[in-house]
């Protein structure tokens, strides 16, 4: 009784003392700020308690009947209409008055020292009287007995970060769930693919092929770069993936996922950004339910820029290796994701609790994934993310607990990062340097090493490239184009005959013993017409041709330590032969340098091969010639390249830096410290933190499984069949 008694009256002062701050500064700034007159302390405190019990009373039917133009406006538009209130009690308090740009600009003032205030004296924001209106007023349309299910997606974080974050205290609240016994953590490993638009497909669709990494190049289509992050290239993508059967397709929700998982409703989600219903949805009213929201988030923003500060000087001043370059868009990008986007996530997600009305919501929460790209994965600002995502998780908790419906929590991850130096700061060039060095100076190479961008900006990126790269396609006589595409044809009859031959006569594993057909000093022509003499097949290859390199362009894409090679001319996957007659010396010069773990590309002769300096693995007779050298990448990382390797759009040549497996570290071909895409290290080990009574294998591989887990487990607990 006491304890209480005690709580209430500090909450009383603090609401005293908050009160009177906010009158004096109030009072004090916009002498000097200009636009409203207040005569004096007496008023001011008047007009502040007029505004407040005006908004309490009719904000929730205000923001109700504006709603489109508050979500059109960014939020900015509360300050309009809190200023068209201001100027109504101006004309009936004498000595007040406001006008002009005053209109916009005075709430906009009020509201961010309410926000401030709010922070500093640790107010519960999801305590205040708004939000305790909005639990009020949002009732679920129907008694729904059978529990929803809301899962929490942190990106980008790794199985083992995150017990370490929770060893640190980090993560107070999912510390609290293993404790006490309602969660178990399941890890589960992704696919090669390791980053997000290929684990939330399989996640939330069920279907993740022909996702072979962040970009890759449509040969067939006009040499098209599908980029995960092009508000385009995500609606293709879902449009691929989905078969209107999703996670979410059965009364399901998505708020700020890149795919859809087919839900009927969603928000901020980005394969669905260029439909208008994405900002008629209701969820929006949740986000806009107290007239101090946006403000709220603009100071929240503006601290989290001004920590980036401090985060920098920290670096510098301890010397924090490794470290890359964060320009000043960086500043936009982390308080966009670790600020702007958590907070909407977390208050739309409240919103929908009370409703009940949805039987699943994923989300997602991508601040940590960005500041670990730039910070590194176990650093002090990765683990401020983390601390700050662990309190939205205890805010959507309370909430549960407050609602009719019954929600269970499901966390997990999508992929982990990997840390290191970049390739570039390893070995003082980038992966289209060190393509360049193969190939002829004439050859003109596109390359995009970088994911980490702007989505917008992006865009107009790729535009150019892509008309270049069609300008000069354009270029080439037609008839010259289709006598090459005939010899290549007539070249492939040929390297297939040989291979029939091999194989007829039983000697094929000698051959790849041998490894006759990979010795780059010696031009593959040659090496082909030795097989066939020495197994006297009869067949002469001497002149002909298989690529001319005068007709060739390549295009070199980067998603984290996983690199992809395509050359644009041809339509089609091209063999290792056909790649080494045109590029001698590529290949292996790529297999073999130290910071490039193994390189795998398709041969007419050996059928698919994965190559690293001079061991061979052979992957159709799941054999090696010389070391395992793939064992450091995991124990499926075999199953992962074979899938990869069937995929339509797989590259001429896949290249995979060197895993440090001593100091844990990849080189990414991106410039990021803490990378995800490929493989080796962390960022292939994803999490799962689920109800303890869900029946998980120890160690989930694919993302497409995590789907069928999460769909198995509901229909369990609905007792569907």
């Amino acid at each position: 009784m006491f304890e209480k008694f005690r709580k209430n009256l500090s909450r009383a002062f603090k609401i005293i003392l908050f009160l009177f701050l906010e009158v004096i500064i109030f009072f004090y700034i916009t002498r000097y700020w200009g636009g409203m007159t207040l005569p004096n302390f007496q008023t001011t405190l008047l007009v502040i308690v007029l505004l407040s019990i005006i908004n309490a009373i009719i904000w929730p039917i205000i923001s109700y009947i504006s709603l489109r133009f508050l979500v059109f406006t960014l939020g900015l538009g509360t300050f309009l209409l809190d200023g068209v209130i201001l100027y109504g009690i101006s004309l009936i308090i004498p000595g007040v008055s406001i006008g002009g740009f005053a209109l916009f600009s005075i709430p906009l003032l009020f509201a961010l020292i309410n926000s401030v205030l709010s922070i500093l004296l640790g107010f519960d924001t999801d305590s205040t009287y708004y939000k305790l209106l909005l639990k009020r007023e949002i009732q679920p349309t129907q008694h729904i007995d059978r529990p929803g299910y809301l899962f929490l997606e942190i990106d980008g974080l790794a199985h083992k970060v995150l017990l370490d974050a929770i060893d640190e205290g980090k993560m107070p609240y999912l510390k609290e769930c293993l404790d006490k016994g309602t969660h178990k953590l399941v890890p589960w490993q992704t696919d090669l693919s390791s980053q997000t638009s290929s684990s939330q497909a399989g996640i939330l669709h069920g279907n993740n092929s022909n996702i072979p990494a962040f970009r890759w190049v449509e040969k067939e289509n006009d040499n098209k770069i599908i980029s995960s992050n092009s508000l385009s290239c995500a609606i293709s993508i879902e449009k691929m993936i989905s078969n209107g059967k999703g996670l979410l397709s059965h009364n399901g929700a998505s708020r700020s996922n890149l795919f859809s998982g087919d839900a009927e409703d969603y928000m901020l989600t980005y394969s669905k950004f260029q439909k208008l219903s994405e900002f008629y949805t209701l969820t929006w009213y949740y986000l806009y339910s107290s007239p101090y929201v946006i403000a709220r988030i603009l100071v929240l923003f503006i601290m989290d820029m001004i920590l980036e500060v401090f985060s920098r000087i920290v670096h510098v001043i301890k010397n924090i290796k490794p470290r890359i370059h964060r320009g000043l868009f960086y500043f936009v990008a982390r308080s966009g994701a670790n600020v702007v986007m958590r907070e909407a996530t977390t208050l739309a997600l409240i919103g929908d609790i009370y409703a009940g009305n949805y039987n699943m919501m994923y989300a997602t929460y991508m601040g940590y994934d960005e500041i670990a790209h730039h910070s590194g994965i176990r650093d002090y600002d990765a683990y401020y993310a983390l601390k700050q995502i662990d309190n939205q998780f205890i805010r959507i908790d309370k909430a549960v607990h407050d609602a009719k419906r019954d929600y269970h929590l499901i966390f997990l991850s999508d992929h982990g990062q990997s840390e290191g130096p970049t390739f570039k700061q390893k070995y003082g060039l980038t992966l289209n340097d060190l393509v360049k060095e193969f190939l002829p100076d004439h050859i003109t190479i596109h390359s995009i090493l970088y994911s980490n961008e702007d989505h917008f900006a992006e865009n107009f990126r790729l535009k150019p490239i892509a008309k270049e790269n069609k300008e000069k396609l354009d270029e080439r006589i037609e008839d010259t184009k289709e006598k090459l595409d005939e010899k290549i044809d007539n070249t492939k009859e040929r390297l297939s005959l040989i291979k029939e031959k091999v194989y007829s006569k039983k000697r094929i594993k000698e051959v790849m013993e041998k490894k006759e057909v990979l010795k780059d000093k010696i031009p593959i022509l040659e090496r082909l017409q030795s097989i066939s003499d020495e197994y006297d097949m009869g067949i002469n290859l001497s002149g002909d041709e298989l690529v001319k390199d005068e007709t060739a362009q390549a295009i070199v894409l980067a998603s984290g330590n996983l690199g992809l090679i395509y050359f644009t001319d041809w339509k089609r996957r091209l063999s290792y032969e056909q790649i080494e007659d045109a590029f001698p010396g590529l290949i292996h010069g790529l297999s073999s340098h130290e910071g490039i773990g193994f390189v795998m590309v398709r041969s007419s002769v050996l059928g698919t091969i994965v190559l690293s300096d001079d061991n061979v693995y052979y992957m159709d007779n799941d054999e090696y010639a010389g070391d395992s050298f793939l064992d450091v990448y995991g124990e499926h990382v075999i199953e992962k390249l074979k899938r990869t390797d069937g995929f339509e759009h797989v590259p001429d040549i896949l290249v995979n830096s060197k895993y440090d497996s001593e100091n844990d570290e990849v080189y990414a071909f991106e410039e990021l410290i803490g990378s995800h895409g490929g493989v080796g290290g962390t960022q292939q080990e994803a999490f799962i933190l689920c109800p303890s009574d869900w029946e998980a294998d120890d160690n989930i591989f694919g993302a497409e499984n995590v789907h069928q887990f999460f769909k198995k487990e509901i229909k369990n607990s609905w007792n569907e069949d």
